[in-house]
């Protein structure tokens, strides 16, 4: 397939380029630093925070999916970055007509508000009691503005009319690839903590061919 993978060079998206490579895939990586990216894809510059159009539609064209790891390098300090850069990769996916689209989001998005979500259920369905009354006011409330970016950047999707996948993790580890993971439809995974960044690029790779996903969010968790 013809992979356009955004946010190459992040956490996620270094695990995304060197499995889709390996897969067989032809891959286009959208980066703001395009020299870190190996030789064996198209690579092509583009910051996020100020996208350029054009050049964002040509990194799509052609493409049969698009993968996008965007999010912020400081949760705390860049929130908003992650919408504004998705709603320009969905406007580049409409001038090409190319449709599907996997992207990473999180575990504790679910129960955020946004405009065109305003009274979202109070737990996340797949949350035990740790995760409903500590974990996740916990991390809400510290990375609140990240997680509130991250529900628009949802709605954007929902928005779009675009074949659209959200996987939402939780907390991301720097662990090797093990394909041993666990994944929920429209719910985090009961008792899931964490997740490598491995292991969520290759489910995220493993989405694009799965019809069911589409319109969906998927918890995932090792």
């Amino acid at each position: 397939m013809k992979l356009t993978i955004v946010a190459a060079t992040g956490g996620i998206g270094r695990h995304l380029v060197e499995q889709a490579v390996a897969g067989g895939h032809e891959v286009t990586a959208v980066a703001r630093r395009p020299r870190e990216l190996p030789d064996t894809v198209r690579a092509v510059a583009v910051d996020l925070t100020r996208p350029d159009l054009r050049t964002l539609a040509a990194a799509v064209r052609g493409s049969d999916a698009v993968l996008s790891a965007l999010g912020p390098r400081n949760p705390r300090a860049d929130a908003g970055i992650t919408s504004h850069g998705t709603r320009a990769i969905v406007a580049a996916m409409q001038a090409e007509q190319v449709r599907r689209i996997v992207i990473v989001s999180a575990a504790p998005v679910g129960p955020v508000p946004v405009p065109g979500r305003p009274t979202p259920p109070r737990h996340d369905p797949g949350d035990g009691f740790f995760m409903r009354y500590l974990g996740g006011p916990l991390t809400r409330a510290m990375f609140g503005r990240h997680y509130a970016d991250l529900a628009v950047t949802e709605q954007a999707l929902r928005d779009s009319e675009l074949a659209w996948t959200v996987s939402r993790p939780p907390k991301l580890t720097d662990k090797p690839l093990t394909t041993r993971y666990r994944t929920a439809l429209n719910r985090n995974v009961r008792g899931g903590f964490s997740v490598s960044r491995a292991d969520v690029a290759h489910h995220m790779l493993a989405m694009v061919n799965q019809p069911d996903t589409i319109g969906q969010v998927v918890g995932i968790a090792n």
